[in-house]
């Protein structure tokens, strides 16, 4: 049985068609999510990855529709843009080093697809992820909720991930938060983090908590060590249709993302992971949690580096 293709599911555009950007076009074609966009500045890349997925699609019954594409023009009038434009991280590159190559990028990846579509949610997976997220945002001056970055959404999954490998319990049973920069200064959230409702804090030992808090902020990095020539995508890709389908279908899932905050936590004019809610207008509400002395203190660290990001990559651009 196929799904009627005249039902709007929504247009979504991924500029970059790489392996984040390709994989995130294939998961949005197989769970039904999404028409799909796929530009990249590669002539015929995009066009030979969804001709390949047009022919996967076949066996996915459903009617989505896909276009690659090397001209903005075609992404015009999407609900939501993301952008995974950007060199990835090779092994022994820090986020922070990506800056300086990333940040004209997305600057000019942001004005394009704008020009386009001036009504759609932009969604940015480009690292460093919080600095990103916010050179998109002043660059299309458009209201701060309508820009998220992806950022801890995927942090967070790595941390449900290793506590489940901890436990030895799956991982539906288990829920984690993360705040902060998408990064090293990360804050996971022990307290906040459960399984079926009990904290961590209950069941597991302060050395393995430690242990597996370090692991998840180097998640990125362990992956970049094993791959060698590439980082992570198939993570990301999840994390970003995740929030996609919260988007369009107006779920209002509560999702840790990097997000634009205006006097929650005390922070004004910044971008850093925090929970949301995220619906049909972009990020919802800001939840702001209850932190301990030790856990804020944190926060106002990545703050600080943030803003001290923000000034290095404006001078760059000289804006």
């Amino acid at each position: 049985m196929t799904c009627d293709s005249t039902v709007d599911v929504g247009r979504v555009s991924i500029i970059g068609a790489g392996k984040v950007g390709s994989t995130l076009a294939e998961i949005l074609l197989e769970k039904n999510i999404a028409n799909v966009v796929l530009l990249d500045i590669i002539s015929d890349l995009p066009q030979g990855i969804a001709l390949d997925l047009i022919q996967a699609k076949a066996l996915y019954l459903n009617d989505r529709q896909i276009i690659g594409t090397n001209d903005y023009v075609d992404t015009a009038d999407s609900d939501i843009v993301v952008i995974t434009s950007g060199q990835p991280r090779k092994p022994g590159m820090s986020r922070d080093e990506l800056l300086k190559i990333n940040s004209q990028i997305v600057v000019n990846v942001a004005k394009a697809a704008f020009a386009h579509s001036p009504n759609a949610i932009f969604i940015v997976v480009t690292n460093p992820l919080d600095l990103m997220t916010y050179l998109a945002w002043q660059t299309i001056g458009i209201p701060g909720h309508r820009v998220i970055g992806m950022g801890s959404l995927l942090d967070a999954a790595r941390f449900r991930t290793f506590i489940a490998m901890e436990l030895g319990i799956s991982v539906a049973n288990i829920s984690g938060m993360v705040l902060g920069t998408h990064g090293n200064l990360m804050i996971p959230l022990p307290r906040y983090s459960t399984v079926n409702g009990i904290p961590i804090t209950e069941i597991m030992d302060d050395s393995a908590i430690a242990r597996i808090i370090e692991r998840t902020r180097n998640g990125g990095a362990e992956i970049v060590k094993l791959i060698k020539t590439g980082s992570a995508y198939y993570a990301p890709a999840a994390s970003t249709s995740l929030m996609i389908e919260s988007i369009l279908k107006n779920q209002n899932q509560l999702l840790p993302c990097s997000a634009y905050l205006q006097g929650q936590y005390g922070l004004e004019n910044i971008f850093l992971g925090v929970p949301c809610l995220l619906g049909s207008q972009g990020v919802g509400k800001v939840l702001e949690l209850d932190l301990t002395d030790a856990e804020y203190s944190a926060l106002i660290n990545c703050e600080r580096k943030m803003r001290q990001t923000i000034e290095m990559a404006q001078k760059i651009l000289n804006i």
